[in-house]
């Protein structure tokens, strides 16, 4: 798994669309990503290593949790050193009733669509930050086929919004917006 993920942020965020992905049994297969690098001035990496982004900085495979405006928790996937895939989305396919509980909503299409839906319908929160991929409660299996994919510009961001490093499965009606 660490080899995957040695790799440029942007190649892994497209070769993740389409992997299913657990946590404690409860997830689905990964609709939507975005890339992040050191390089990149929209990244927490950019200036460099701090006691937040720490986990950034971290073993290729493990994860980096934070929290967006105080409020929702946010999952990435560590690349290589200061580089995080964040996922955006999954396509819901187990575990539909405890994150319906979780998320207090029926439509499947909003239970994972969006970072924040996402963490709450898996229960990700802050003390699996750094944790790594390959050890329990998470569970990944990416595809072994090429999905169909499209790029588009992040969201939420003011800096280097331009960048094409949003990837969604085409067609998907879990992107939490359509690329």
């Amino acid at each position: 798994m660490k080899a995957f993920f040695s790799r440029p942020a942007p190649a892994v965020a497209i070769d993740l669309i389409g992997a299913q992905f657990t946590v404690a049994d409860v997830g689905g297969l990964i609709a939507e990503t975005e890339a992040y690098t050191d390089k990149d001035p929209a990244s927490h990496s950019y200036k460099g290593e701090t006691v937040r982004n720490r986990a950034m900085f971290g073993p290729p495979a493990s994860v980096y949790i934070y929290r967006s405006y105080g409020i929702h928790w946010c999952l990435n996937f560590v690349c290589e050193a200061g580089s995080a895939v964040l996922i955006r989305a999954l396509e819901p396919t187990t575990g539909l009733d405890l994150m319906r509980q979780r998320r207090r909503v029926d439509n499947p299409v909003l239970l994972c669509s969006g970072p924040g839906r996402l963490c709450q319908a898996l229960a990700v929160a802050g003390h699996l930050n750094g944790q790594s991929l390959a050890d329990d409660p998470f569970q990944l299996a990416v595809p072994t086929e090429p999905q169909m994919v499209s790029a588009g510009r992040r969201i939420g961001i003011s800096k280097a919004a331009d960048m094409l490093w949003r990837f969604g499965a085409r067609g998907s009606p879990f992107l939490s917006k359509k690329l």
